[in-house]
């Protein structure tokens, strides 16, 4: 594989291999790959085989198996993409890296902290192998031009953010709803105004303060409301599995604000934009059609093509899900 390979302008893929039939997978990720550049899709696994094989078929994937490990042993699969549920991440990334495959595993990289921690140490031991959390919207073209209006000072110092992210499913068996699978509204969707608020702030919060309803039966916080304090400013957000569906993204500095339309999962077929409000004027500034889902694969494949670093390290996985503890035990100070 060259070590110097740009998208479009090499033949180098990366072949990879999909632990799980999920539905993330089936509707979002599997798609973005085949538009890739860069990515082979060559196998999907699934411990129901037949499930496999309809998904393998469905998207013209060449190999389906039965079992994960059965496709972890197959040498030809150079890296794997992890959308498995929630406490099942660390395992089988780890499994993943004693098998000499790259990995891309679904956020939350894990339940805890610790867990997390320990995936980074694990991480350690294969320092040719890459692997990453899965935070697909740092990937979109309308992040990078946030973070970039952000840190060139365009609207000011950065004081506030007010994020929401909610739908409702109150279906007792889906995943989100199951708080031995890791379920809930942080790890869903509330670790998004986590990691933004992270991102933005480019620091960790000092004081985190939180107020957690949960499900009677499921045992999941189904309403979530948090406030980051971080040196340079705060952060409030909600998230919630039992409200209507809407997000929304508010960046205040001191001298303008920025609006964001669909700040976490923008229709790759629609144009996406932003709004930068000075004063009495308002900038709208649009970005074509992309899916960030491609973004992201074709961003990691890159980083194991040129054997670079991957965007972003574990070590911030493991400080997002943090904050997601301390909003979960309802701590103040970090």
């Amino acid at each position: 594989m060259s070590k110097e390979n740009k998208k479009g302008e090499g033949a180098a893929r990366i072949k990879w291999g999909i632990l799980s039939t999920a539905i993330i997978a089936r509707e979002a990720v599997i798609p973005a790959m085949l538009k890739s550049e860069l990515c082979e899709l060559t196998g999907i696994a699934s411990r129901d085989k037949k499930k496999a094989d309809n998904v393998a078929a469905d998207f013209g994937i060449e190999r389906s198996y039965g079992s994960y490990e059965e496709l972890l042993a197959d040498g030809d699969i150079d890296a794997v993409y992890i959308p498995l549920p929630n406490h099942m991440h660390v395992e089988w990334a780890v499994k993943a890296m004693e098998a000499g495959k790259h990995v891309l595993v679904e956020k939350p990289v894990a339940l805890t902290s610790d867990q997390a921690r320990y995936l980074l140490d694990e991480s350690k031991k294969y320092p040719h192998l890459k692997i990453m959390e899965a935070f697909m919207y740092r990937f979109h073209p309308q992040w990078e031009k946030v973070k970039e209006l952000v840190s060139s000072g365009a609207i000011g110092t950065l004081k506030t953010i007010q994020s929401a992210f909610s739908f409702f499913d109150d279906d007792p068996v889906s995943i989100v709803n199951r708080k031995d699978y890791g379920g809930g509204s942080l790890m869903d969707i509330g670790c998004y105004p986590i990691s933004l608020s992270r991102y933005l702030f480019g620091e960790e919060p000092e004081k985190i303060l939180s107020d957690i309803e949960f499900h009677p039966v499921f045992g999941t916080d189904v309403l979530a409301t948090g406030i980051m304090k971080f040196s340079k400013g705060s952060s409030s957000f909600f998230s919630s599995t039992l409200l209507a569906e809407d997000q929304y993204v508010k960046i205040f500095g001191t001298e303008a604000l920025i609006e964001m339309e669909r700040p976490f999962n923008p229709d790759p077929d629609k144009v996406s934009r932003i709004v930068v409000v000075k004063d009495d004027s308002r900038e709208v500034i649009e970005f074509e059609p992309c899916d960030q889902y491609t973004l992201e694969v074709d961003a990691f494949s890159l980083s194991v093509l040129n054997e670079t670093p991957v965007p972003t390290p574990l070590e911030d996985a493991v400080n997002n899900m943090k904050v997601i503890e301390g909003m979960l035990k309802g701590k103040g100070e970090r």
